[in-house]
């Protein structure tokens, strides 16, 4: 799918390919949502540049994601889409700045893409007259789901602390159940914090490599520009210090849990230990009179079996609570 964006009375309209090609005004934006090859085509005819391939868009080593080419920036960036799920996932998406155009390519929809968007086209919206400009709106709304996410989810861990360290009367094989579904939670948390952090990070090296070259387009503009590209970089450092946090959180948490799970798997390890303490004395003594020999004198006195019974008795008795004195048990 194929967008294109106008400038329009300071805001930005969403025309259609043939006007677009048929009208001397320059395009804004085009977004590139999992596009067609006569799409990519198209775009690359425009502004006569090479649109990096899905697989290029994945490519991790730092000079395949931010580099120039054909007089246009392009810089790579992880963003998270499927915020609202419980299973979010990252995508690469790619910015191309050239002259006052801005080229998006993706192949998800996060959904600062739409909300942005939508909000340009407002005729009392945000302002946008580069492509620049329509880049940085986008980190910035970016950036603002991403403080969402985080809040949510510290909110999550916040609870999710409350469960793990809450006095129960519960039994101990339930309360193990529920650390267990604990751990499950702990982990969807903290494969979350990962990928929000990996994005602030390439938002943070994406703001960084564009602020290092010149400025684009007049003086006054770039200023702007640096302007917003610094509380960029601060929102960043910002969230990624808190999702930092959050991730030590985690990590305590999940170490509480496990500690937790083997405190009751040890209690229960323990009533299997005086289970034996009690049982083990008296099958001794019950072992020795169930010998099979002719010559027994416990075997013809009177009191032989009460006196059995008082000693497999006394027998359990004693051990446990010596060692019940000496805290073993």
């Amino acid at each position: 799918m194929l967008r294109i964006y106008k400038s329009q009375n300071s805001h930005l309209v969403l025309v259609d390919m043939l006007d677009s090609l048929a009208s001397p005004t320059p395009v804004i934006w085009f977004d590139l949502l999992n596009p067609s090859v006569e799409e990519t085509r198209l775009v690359q005819s425009q502004l006569g540049i090479e649109i990096p391939t899905r697989d290029e868009m994945q490519e991790i080593e730092l000079s395949d994601r931010l580099y120039q080419e054909d007089g246009a920036q392009f810089m790579t960036m992880t963003a998270v889409a499927k915020l609202d799920s419980d299973y979010p996932v990252k995508v690469p998406v790619t910015f191309i700045v050239k002259g006052v155009t801005l080229v998006t390519v993706r192949h998800a929809d996060p959904k600062p893409f739409q909300t942005y968007a939508n909000r340009l086209q407002k005729a009392n919206g945000q302002g946008c007259e580069t492509g620049e400009m329509a880049m940085l709106g986008l980190l910035e709304a970016m950036i603002d789901r991403t403080a969402d996410a985080l809040e949510r989810a510290g909110s999550e861990v916040d609870g999710i602390s409350r469960e793990v360290f809450r006095k129960t009367n519960a039994s101990a094989t339930k309360k193990t159940r529920d650390l267990q579904s604990l751990i499950e939670q702990i982990g969807q948390k903290g494969d979350l914090l990962t990928i929000i952090r990996e994005s602030l990070v390439s938002i943070g090296r994406l703001v960084a490599y564009h602020v290092a070259l010149e400025g684009i387009g007049p003086r006054k503009a770039a200023k702007e520009s640096r302007q917003r590209i610094k509380l960029i970089q601060r929102d960043a450092t910002s969230l990624g210090d808190h999702a930092l946090f959050l991730s030590n959180k985690i990590n305590f948490l999940l170490d509480a849990t496990l500690g937790l799970i083997n405190l009751e798997q040890n209690q229960i390890i323990k009533i299997f230990s005086v289970a034996a303490v009690v049982f083990l004395p008296p099958t001794l003594v019950a072992s020795i009179y169930g010998m099979n020999f002719e010559i027994m004198p416990e075997l013809q006195w009177r009191f032989g079996y009460p006196y059995a019974l008082a000693l497999m008795v006394l027998s359990a008795i004693v051990p446990f609570l010596y060692f019940k004195r000496r805290g073993w048990l």
